[in-house]
């Protein structure tokens, strides 16, 4: 008999809950897709910040002070100690770790043009600096000593082109190198000239000076916090040196995340309110039209709890029929929302759903307060048609 009552009631008020529905329909996947979107963005960010290239450095000590990883090496006349700091990076290894590589800066001169020489692994550029825009070629070799990547603005002050033949001096001594490719970082990369490590070394008269270099560079995957706790590892192994997060891109990046993350909260909540007042409006609408039948079934025996529970019923069921609906759509907005700022699908987080459709239920829940009324009809006074 429950059953049948309540689906009696739902097909004799179709065109109000019609409404009801859509309105939990619609809020639900907005929802979701912001709930999708709140649970994929850290991955999501993550992504994004790490094409703009180094986000740890291992630099002197004096150079702690520095917010990009060139200008921490640079700023700073000491060296430090390549194989210590490469056996740290090599114990503290984890697939977090997309890339890493030594940097050894001198100022050097082409046709008498100063010009700031990186000797590094020439085969990790890319991975450092996927954001870079190349033309030309990388170097896929490592030592190739032949080989140099020079930065947009050197390309255009010595007017070089890909292929093109420079000779790097350095007090007295010079070396020939072909361009491979001009690389355009739009950072202070621009004015340097890549060059293999171990050739740099030997172009500033180090090679008697065992390895030193003027800093190692990393690109780590995770978020801020998981930045800053390697970052304190290799700390640890290397007591001598500073290694520290690079501040404009760690800052950055957790300062959007906060920000993302409050304004979805913000969101949902206010689609939450909306939702509830739209379903309120149509219990209030349905609690006018059901006066009668509440009298009736009074008059008939049945007791306020079960009649309430009869329509809250009714309404908990309309939550979650709209809370799966919405989330089934909601996976279609996010991917959409995912490519429009991201420019990839953001992908379907399954524990969305019963949050959804929990927030749906409770949303509904609340809408229904204008039923506590049927309990206060009189089925004498609805009987005598009053």
């Amino acid at each position: 008999m429950f059953k049948r009552l309540l689906w009696q009631m739902m097909m004799g008020n179709r065109g109000r809950l019609t409404v009801a529905l859509v309105a939990v329909v619609s809020g639900a996947a907005v929802i979701s897709a912001l709930l999708n979107l709140q649970f994929d963005i850290e991955r999501k960010l993550t992504q994004e910040f790490r094409v703009l290239g180094a986000n740890i450095v291992i630099a002197p000590a004096q150079s702690a002070h520095a917010t990009t990883a060139t200008d921490s090496a640079i700023d700073s006349p000491s060296l430090i100690d390549e194989d210590a700091a490469l056996a740290a990076v090599d114990r503290n290894r984890n697939a977090e770790l997309e890339a890493a590589a030594p940097f050894f800066y001198f100022v050097a001169t082409v046709n008498k043009t100063p010009v700031i020489a990186a000797g590094t692994w020439l085969d990790q550029l890319r991975a450092l600096n996927p954001s870079w825009q190349i033309q030309g070629s990388w170097v896929e070799a490592r030592g190739d000593q032949t080989l140099c990547i020079v930065g947009r603005n050197v390309a255009d002050r010595l007017k070089l082109a890909p292929a093109s033949k420079l000779d790097l001096t350095y007090q007295g001594r010079s070396v020939r190198f072909t361009v491979a490719g001009i690389a355009d970082s739009g950072s202070n990369e621009d004015n340097q000239i890549f060059i293999d490590e171990k050739n740099a070394q030997q172009l500033a008269g180090l090679g008697g000076l065992g390895s030193q270099i003027s800093a190692v560079q990393l690109n780590v995957r995770g978020t801020p916090d998981d930045i800053a706790q390697y970052a304190t590892r290799l700390g640890a192994a290397l007591p001598d040196d500073d290694v520290h997060p690079i501040r404009d891109v760690a800052a950055g990046e957790g300062a959007l995340l906060s920000r993302i993350r409050l304004l979805i909260a913000a969101m949902v909540g206010l689609i939450l309110i909306l939702t509830a007042l739209c379903v309120l409006a149509t219990m209030a609408a349905l609690a006018m039209e059901r006066r009668e039948d509440v009298g009736l079934m009074k008059a008939l025996g049945g007791s306020i709890s079960r009649i309430m529970a009869l329509f809250l019923t009714e309404v908990g069921a309309l939550g979650a029929a709209g809370g799966i609906a919405g989330c089934i759509a909601g996976v279609i907005l996010s991917r959409w929302m995912g490519d429009r700022v991201f420019g990839a699908s953001i992908s379907p987080r399954w524990d969305a759903v019963p949050i959804t459709v929990g927030m749906m239920i409770l949303a509904s829940m609340a809408g229904a307060l204008p039923l506590r009324m049927l309990g206060k009809v009189k089925p004498a006074v609805i009987l005598r048609g009053e």
